[in-house]
């Protein structure tokens, strides 16, 4: 069984009827003790990063996501604000620690971009990298949709697995291990996204 995060900040409708689609069993997570009920976990995210990683904490799910993916080596997917949040920090609205599976940070979009509208929002192609997984159904390039004013920035950057240009180039997706993060909605994104969620519902 699949399981999406319900921790108040999610597209949790939008990530359920695309697995719906696809066959794939899934259900919401309302509480941290189902996580472990799960084989595979999404955690979907729309809005600021501080109050979703303060409603992380405060629910608990920080600890069980933590055991999900480190301990018991699960495969977790953060969609769009969700893979901000795997990373160790973020610069929105002030500095603030994330859950910190994956080596990396958050950064601004308006620090770096002048000439192009914020947040960013519609289709872009993003380049996939041979060694992707999740990706391995498509070519080398697939267009999916985006909406955010942040991006990850990646330390450890074998695990970026799929690039993107709006204004500058940034890490779209990656994959360290069993812990996946993609910037865009896969569930938003038709075929290339139902694609993907299909690929996850494999791992």
């Amino acid at each position: 069984m699949l399981g999406i995060i319900n921790y108040g900040m999610g597209n949790l409708a939008s990530v359920q009827n695309a697995l719906d689609y696809l066959n794939i069993p899934s259900r919401i997570i309302d509480q941290p003790s189902e996580v472990r009920k799960c084989g595979s976990i999404i955690l979907p995210g729309v809005g600021a990063f501080g109050v979703a990683i303060q409603r992380i904490r405060h629910s608990g799910f920080f600890e069980e996501l933590h055991e999900h993916a480190l301990v018991r080596k699960r495969p977790l997917l953060g969609i769009c604000l969700g893979m901000q949040l795997l990373l160790d920090s973020s610069t929105e609205h002030g500095n603030h620690e994330g859950l910190a599976l994956v080596r990396g940070t958050v950064e601004s979009l308006h620090d770096s971009i002048k000439e192009l509208p914020i947040p960013h929002v519609g289709w872009n192609t993003v380049t996939i990298g041979t060694s992707s997984l999740l990706l391995s159904e498509l070519s080398t390039e697939a267009s999916f949709y985006f909406v955010h004013s942040y991006y990850c920035r990646l330390t450890e950057r074998p695990f970026v697995t799929g690039r993107t240009s709006y204004g500058i180039e940034f890490d779209a997706v990656f994959e360290a291990g069993n812990i996946f993060g993609v910037q865009f909605h896969p569930e938003k994104s038709q075929k290339s996204g139902l694609s993907l969620l299909k690929k996850f519902g494999t791992f």
